[in-house]
């Protein structure tokens, strides 16, 4: 007969160990951790559990890979960091979630209860720190709650308008035992549309000439997608893309207008103002579609906002009607919309196809006589990317070359940040890698940008993720420098930057490096950079000598 002691063991566990078992339960494959003493439990609960534990060189990329993972979906990513500057470090993670609306659960390792108050070592106020900028902030003062509050946590996430949420676990309640039970999932509710509100769209639409959707958000998945598309193409409407949220509707489709944000091309700010009906499904007329809220502000302006948040926050201009919906809900309930034929709304959908293919239509592949260039190696790197090809970046100039040229035809197929974070490239990808270990990530990072978060390229080498990544140096912050330019024309300041051989350190982290100046070599170090690339055993780099200046538009 089992010994009495065995019972206990089998129905009790450390409430730091209960933290992982529900974080397994809910369908938690990895978790992006810094290590720190102030949660060893948590720690010792990932050593003999499925989830993956990727081990981060800086709090801020652990926090951006989190929120990368939330992305992609359909779970919210998870990242563990230690408390006071770890906290601090992380905190741009849980910005950009805020922002960008992305389901994320970031857990602090916390002083203990007795030190609290006393300014103990790394001691922080993490309601204070957090909870402007986080949809809850939750502090595991009572060990049998951990079950209960991880499973509230990933439920507050992606309930309502996604968001980060924030977890402090103090290292003396986490080492406590607490009786072993299993804690059920919370479902998620989608909204849909009304009666009433598919009568409103599909007269809307009907009485409309110039119809324009507007799509973007981090609450998708590829089944609306796919549905979404049809539906747009069957009906010869068309749609434009939130900024950096390319992909929803494909790159290829003949609904699809292009993007729509900060360095628009033209026609995609102009259309706002001509269309007469706007649709936006998973976003908002915010101040970056809208210019700093200078574009469609009229109050008589016709706008269909399908928002899961009845707060819309974030929203500028008139609302016409607000169909409470995730994107998933709203399509499936679209379907049941059929217009009949309308050759205004087909020839308007038609220009506005025709716009984006000229203005994404590839450079010339023939390189010219002087420094590399960014459209040298997109007119040689688009051509040979497959289908299913995944973009990251962060902010800078140099993502416009991917907004102009990357084919994202399948959605996730771009993952950026719409907080203008920089150091998000190269995290995102690491996220991306692992994630869809079968699809080829490409990165494009500028040369500021990279330095910020460049260091988790050791993270990729160590857990096998294996991007491509486009590293543009042109020695400078180029969207600040710009600018300046306008503001402040010949007088630069604080901009410029002496960089080092990226390739030489890309081979140092453990991955292949091709550094290339001359436009005349591009065509090669594209090709050599794809042959060791598509052998997949660790990261390659091609680091892109450029000119200051010179812009994808």
């Amino acid at each position: 007969m089992p010994s009495p002691l065995a019972a206990v063991r089998s129905t009790t566990e450390t409430a730091g160990h209960a933290i992982v078992r529900v974080l397994e339960e809910h369908g938690i494959q990895r978790a992006f951790v810094v290590p720190g003493e102030s949660y060893l439990e948590v720690l010792d609960g990932l050593h003999d559990s499925t989830i993956e534990t990727v081990v981060c060189r800086h709090e801020g990329g652990a926090a951006y890979m989190a929120e990368a993972e939330g992305k992609l979906g359909p779970l919210p990513g998870v990242a563990m960091v230690t408390r006071g500057p770890g906290a601090a470090n992380a905190l741009v993670g849980v910005h950009t979630a805020w922002q960008d609306s992305t389901p994320m659960v970031l857990f602090i390792g916390l002083i203990p209860l007795a030190h609290r108050h006393k300014e103990a070592f790394q001691e922080f106020d993490v309601q204070g720190w957090f909870a402007a900028g986080a949809k809850s902030v939750m502090v595991l003062d009572v060990a049998e709650r951990a079950q209960e509050v991880v499973a509230d946590a990933l439920f507050l996430a992606r309930a309502g308008r996604p968001g980060p949420v924030v977890i402090g676990l103090p290292e003396d309640v986490i080492r406590e035992s607490i009786e072993h039970h299993p804690q059920p999932q919370l479902p998620v509710a989608d909204g849909g549309m009304t009666g009433h509100d598919l009568a409103a769209l599909r007269g809307a639409l009907q009485e409309a000439e110039k119809p324009l959707f507007v799509t973007g958000g981090s609450d998708w998945d590829a089944e609306a997608s796919q549905r979404l598309t049809r539906w747009l193409e069957r009906h010869r409407l068309p749609a434009v893309a939130e900024w950096r949220t390319e992909g929803i509707v494909p790159f290829e489709s003949p609904s699809y207008a292009g993007p729509i944000g900060y360095g628009r091309p033209k026609p995609t700010l102009d259309v706002l103002e001509e269309c007469d009906l706007l649709v936006f499904v998973g976003t908002l007329p915010g101040d970056v579609i809208t210019n700093g809220f200078l574009v469609r502000q009229g109050w008589q302006r016709r706008n269909f906002l399908v928002s899961i948040d009845p707060t819309l926050r974030g929203r500028s201009g008139a609302v016409s009607h607000h169909i409470l919906a995730r994107p998933s809900a709203f399509v499936r309930d679209l379907e049941q919309i059929e217009l009949a034929a309308d050759e205004r709304r087909a020839r308007w959908t038609t220009r506005l196809r025709e716009q984006q293919s000229a203005f994404s239509a590839l450079p010339d592949r023939t390189p010219g006589d002087g420094i590399a260039s960014m459209a040298t190696v997109m007119a040689h790197l688009v051509p040979e990317l497959d289908e299913h090809a995944l973009v990251t970046f962060g902010a800078g100039e140099h993502t416009n070359w991917a907004h102009r040229y990357f084919p994202t035809r399948s959605y996730p197929s771009m993952v950026s940040c719409g907080n203008g974070s920089m150091g998000y490239s190269i995290p995102s990808a690491v996220a991306a890698s692992l994630h869809f270990p079968e699809r080829e990530v490409v990165s494009i990072a500028g040369d500021g940008e990279f330095l910020m978060n460049g260091q988790e390229l050791a993270t990729a080498a160590q857990v096998g993720a294996t991007p491509l990544v486009i590293l543009v140096d042109n020695q400078e912050y180029g969207t600040i420098r710009t600018h300046q330019e306008r503001r402040h024309p010949g007088r630069i300041s604080g901009t410029q930057l002496e960089n080092p051989d990226f390739a030489m350190l890309a081979r140092a982290y453990g991955g292949h490096g091709i550094r290339v100046e001359a436009d005349r070599d591009v065509p090669g170090a594209v090709a050599a950079a794809l042959e060791l690339w598509r052998e997949r055993d660790r990261f390659v780099l091609l680091h892109v000598i450029t000119e200051q200046r010179a812009q994808a538009y």
